[in-house]
């Protein structure tokens, strides 16, 4: 699979929010070392010698319950989240007329029609980026699209979600790496992220496309 492949893939999975399961993780794990820290003191002192049986059961409970927020938890979220997020896309009209235009080849009328849509504030990421894929893909003018992205960002400053500053991020790290040929700036890109968002539940994911572009580039 190509590394575009997984960048794409983490931008679109990554629209549908920060990890909702953070917080369970960090109140399992802050019991885990309280319990554990008890069991251990325990078992020193002699109060209760077979403390550590107890630290061992609540380890394997510890890991039955992560396994159950990865496996089960995590992908209910994700359909119910792609669920929603698809109703609200079709209660504000999509972008289906735009997409047809794009499947007939009328580029430069889509351009310009998702550039109308980023003035509507509730479309202005989603638009923008899509007019940035446009414009690095057929219309072969991808500075062209880092301009836009990275004015995006700048303009929307604070008020831009946790979600969106990723997406934005994975498209720019997608467009330096293999449409302008600079594996350094789509390198800063994802370091970024990583260091920004180190609780997302995508951190694995992007820590492995920056691995895999420090390999193919340097070997190491």
């Amino acid at each position: 699979m190509r590394i575009s492949k997984l960048l794409s893939t983490a931008a679109d999975q990554y629209r549908f929010g920060d990890d909702p399961l953070r917080f369970l993780r960090i109140v399992i794990g802050t019991l885990l070392l309280v319990g554990t820290a008890i069991a251990l003191l325990f078992a020193v002192t002699g109060v209760a010698p077979r403390a550590l049986v107890l630290a061992g059961a609540l380890w394997a409970i510890y890991g039955f319950a992560t396994a159950l927020i990865s496996g089960v938890l995590e992908p209910v979220i994700d359909f119910a989240a792609q669920a929603f997020s698809s109703v609200g896309l079709a209660r504000v009209g999509g972008y289906s007329a735009i997409e047809t235009m794009v499947a007939r080849g009328q580029y430069e009328a889509a351009a310009e029609a998702y550039r109308e849509r980023t003035q509507e504030k509730r479309d202005r990421v989603e638009a923008t980026l899509r007019r940035a894929a446009l414009l690095a893909g057929p219309l072969v003018m991808a500075e062209g699209a880092v301009a836009e992205l990275l004015k995006l960002r700048h303009d929307m400053g604070r008020h831009l979600t946790a979600a969106d500053d990723v997406r934005i991020g994975l498209a720019l790290a997608d467009l330096h790496e293999f449409s302008l040929s600079d594996p350094g700036r789509a390198m800063a890109e994802l370091r970024r992220l990583i260091d920004l968002y180190p609780h997302s539940r995508r951190i694995r994911q992007m820590r492995s496309i920056l691995a895999a572009l420090k390999t193919e580039h340097f070997g190491h």
